[in-house]
């Protein structure tokens, strides 16, 4: 159990929109903080060391791709982005810049405490004991470190906590929905594009070819599978979703 309450930042210029939030978040117990622009965002990001950041993409003073960016480089604090820019290109730039979820403008009220539930539910999921090694990549779930070839790598949360599940179930193939739920939340349960991001995510991070990967590999239509002990079949290899 937490002893105090869990901070949300929301970073938004849209008076409305940042009322909205703050009554929704204050009613299920979170304790909220607001930025209007990206340079007080920064300083709170010091001052209030939030549990999760609510960000806008379009700011006054920069964009919000950009600032998530510098954030990444001082904190792994999730990030969830806030925007009418709902394309598949714009979800993927968020994404790529490390959000830990992507919320289309309008939204209700209850969808959105339900995603911000999601995503602190797995920073609390508690860690395994155990080290798993496939090929030239070690995992440690206890201390959350991974290499790859004896040089530790750099996973955002998302990242981390999907290999995390991935690992702790090496050889074994995890169905989407499996994966989506655990790692995601119920609420996830059909977003397989999520899931086809962040895995293509850890695949250039962890494989040495991501075009034909050799430890996380696609079972085609069911899931994905992490192997631990031979090169899986040339057939797996090719296959990716």
């Amino acid at each position: 159990m937490r002893d105090r309450s869990q901070i949300v930042l929301v970073v938004d210029d849209e008076p409305a929109i940042v009322r909205i939030i703050h009554l929704e978040l204050k009613e299920q117990g979170y304790e909220v903080v607001t930025a209007s622009d990206g340079k007080e965002a920064l300083g709170l990001l010091d001052q209030a060391i939030p549990d999760l950041i609510l960000l806008d993409v379009l700011l006054p003073d920069t964009d919000g791709y950009e600032l998530a960016q510098t954030i990444r480089e001082r904190s792994d604090v999730p990030i969830i982005f806030l925007t009418a820019r709902d394309s598949d290109a714009d979800v993927l730039a968020g994404f790529q810049q490390g959000a830990d979820d992507y919320i289309s403008k309008p939204f209700s009220p209850e969808e959105l405490s339900a995603r911000v539930r999601a995503v602190l539910r797995r920073i609390d999921t508690p860690e395994q004991e155990r080290i798993v090694r496939a090929g030239n990549v070690e995992i440690d779930l206890d201390r959350r470190l991974v290499r790859r070839n004896g040089e530790a790598l750099s996973l955002s949360m998302t990242e981390w906590k999907l290999l995390q599940y991935i690992a702790a179930n090496p050889n074994r193939t995890l169905s989407y929905s499996e994966l989506l739920r655990k790692v995601w939340g119920e609420e996830y349960e059909s977003e397989r594009q999520y899931l086809r991001v962040w895995m293509s995510r850890l695949r250039r991070k962890l494989e040495e070819d991501q075009a034909r990967p050799k430890l996380l590999t696609t079972i085609p239509g069911v899931g994905y599978t992490l192997h631990t002990g031979d090169p899986p079949p040339p057939s797996a290899e090719i296959i990716q979703s």
